[in-house]
This record gives structure tokens, sequence and C-alpha cells, in this order.
């Protein structure tokens, strides 16, 4: 038995920006702080800081050094922070966090402190309602598998 599988309606209707914002990060290149691959210290991935020393070569843009941050590489706004399947994505802790969200435009992320318990019973009310959920391991959908052929049934 397989689980439903929901459709974006922002998809489709930004299907194209969609589209060109998937080849824009397929090009967009990894940004480095400068000296990162000298220091293991600065090797974070989110550890990035704009190039501002007179010498500096990134900021000089100088050839065989990492590419420099720049407006260009933005993806365009109505998808931008959009989920690549086209939902929006939201953190779920408990199943009371679903009331006021639309099946059709938001897709949920159920948060990593959530329990087993807490878990399934938030991903039963997801599908009765048709939400997208991001996060399924392997052994829920065979628990909900196992759920949804006893209640056919």
């Amino acid at each position: 038995m397989e689980l439903p599988k929901p459709k974006s309606e922002l998809m489709t209707k930004l299907g194209r920006l969609m589209k060109l914002k998937r080849k824009m990060k397929q090009k967009k290149p990894e940004f480095m702080r400068m000296d990162e691959w000298r220091f293991v210290r600065i090797a974070r991935k989110d550890s990035w800081r704009r190039p501002k020393g007179l010498d500096n070569k990134i900021r000089k843009e100088i050839k065989g050094y990492p590419p420099r941050v720049k407006v260009g590489y933005r993806t365009p706004k109505d998808v931008r922070g959009l989920h690549p399947s086209g939902f929006i994505e939201v953190l779920v802790h408990r199943p009371q966090d679903l009331e006021g969200l639309d099946p059709s435009k938001h897709a949920i992320r159920i948060a990593h402190t959530v329990g087993k318990k807490k878990r399934i019973e938030i991903i039963k009310v997801a599908i009765k309602r048709g939400f997208k959920i991001l996060n399924l391991r392997k052994e829920e959908r065979e628990v909900l598998a196992e759920l949804l052929k006893s209640e056919t049934t």
C-alpha cells in the first residue's frame, strides 16, 4: 500500500521558476571563506565572512581563487525558500501545529526531538488531512502501511 503523494499548487503555478531555481542551484558554487582550505578552525559550513582585506584575493576576484558571493547567484523571489517539491516547509512538534496549515501549500517536517509515539500520532493526522511529510522513516512507513491496511478492512 502506497502513501498518498500530494502535489503543490505552488509548484504548478511557479513551475517555470522552480525549474530555473533548480538549474541555478546546480551552477551555484560552494562559497569559501578566505584561508578555509588552510585552517581547520575556519572550515565550517556557515562561517562565510565578507572579504575585506586590502590584498585579499577573493575580494579582488583574482583567477584561481574561489568565487565571491554576489547577488546574481540569488534565486527568483517567488520561489525563494521553498522546498524543491514546491511546498512551503513547516516544522511540526505536535499534532495541533497542523491546524491552520493548507495541505496544498505546506509540507511538514517533524522535529527530530519528537518521540516515536507522538511522531506516529502526527503522521496519522497529517495523512488524514493530506499533507506531504518530508522526513518519514522506513519503520514508520511500514507501521503506517499496516494501519492503513487495518483501517480499510
